[in-house]
């Protein structure tokens, strides 16, 4: 596994962020003098029309656009590769009219999972964060959701354990997005001591590798649990992701 670039900040907006890949950064922290907020959406809305809510209420907070660093979206079902690159097309081109790509490059965290049950009929805003000032010191921050991929460039030979769902594969899953998670928080310069939420997106049990997989390695953490989601990761293949956030502000918004 190689480890995770130093973050780098993001003019004007409040953060440094993590870089990742084409579609999103891997993570965004707060800069001195500001903290990162967590913002669910009561109810989900079409992923354009989030970006609207989103719009309005950065300006009710007296924020500017790039004050955005981290976005949730829920989709329908796993894309194919090649329909997870249509899709980050789309998304992409909003981010750009946004002004929020910095020298082609993302700097939004995001995580993008398709429920078991419920799912929308369409990509949907589940969450976003955000940056406002604030005197605190302590370390607020989101990493990017990420799933079981060893290398991106290969497809479905890139999975680890690919095609399987026993309770050892997806230990042997869960340990590696850990390794993943540990590498984003180092690049952000943060500990697993600082972690407020653990999310785990799967449709697959989670009680058999749970406590000494996740919680055991989270250390300080995992007095908070993890929050599991029946979710499949966003591209066929994948069956576990995880993301994390330590802040100190949540917020439920009401479209």
């Amino acid at each position: 596994m190689s480890h995770a670039p130093s973050a780098r900040d993001v003019p004007g907006g409040g953060y440094r962020f993590l870089p990742g890949i084409a579609p999103f950064s891997s993570g965004a922290a707060a800069s001195p003098g500001h903290q990162v907020v967590h913002a669910t959406l009561r109810a989900p809305i079409p992923w354009r029309d989030g970006f609207a809510l989103i719009d309005r209420h950065l300006r009710a907070e007296g924020r500017p656009r790039n004050a955005l660093c981290a976005i949730e979206l829920r989709s329908p079902a796993p894309f194919s590769f090649a329909g997870f690159d249509g899709f980050n097309a789309g998304y992409q081109a909003l981010l750009a009219e946004w002004k929020l790509l910095g020298d082609g490059q993302n700097l939004i965290a995001r995580t993008n999972v398709a429920p078991v049950v419920d799912a929308p009929v369409e990509p949907v805003l589940y969450g976003f964060g955000y940056t406002l000032p604030s005197e605190s010191a302590r370390s607020t921050f989101i990493v990017a959701g990420a799933g079981e991929m060893r290398d991106r460039g290969v497809g479905v030979e890139g999975i680890v354990r690919h095609g399987e769902t026993s309770a050892d594969a997806m230990r042997e899953k869960a340990a590696h997005v850990m390794g993943t998670m540990q590498a984003r928080l180092r690049g952000l310069g943060v500990g697993w001591a600082d972690v407020t939420t653990i999310d785990i997106y799967t449709a697959q049990p989670i009680e058999s590798f749970v406590a000494d997989t996740v919680l055991r390695p989270a250390g300080a953490a995992a007095i908070h649990g993890v929050r599991w989601f029946p979710s499949r990761p966003p591209v066929v293949g994948l069956e576990y992701e995880m993301d994390l956030r330590g802040v100190a502000r949540e917020l439920v918004v009401y479209p």
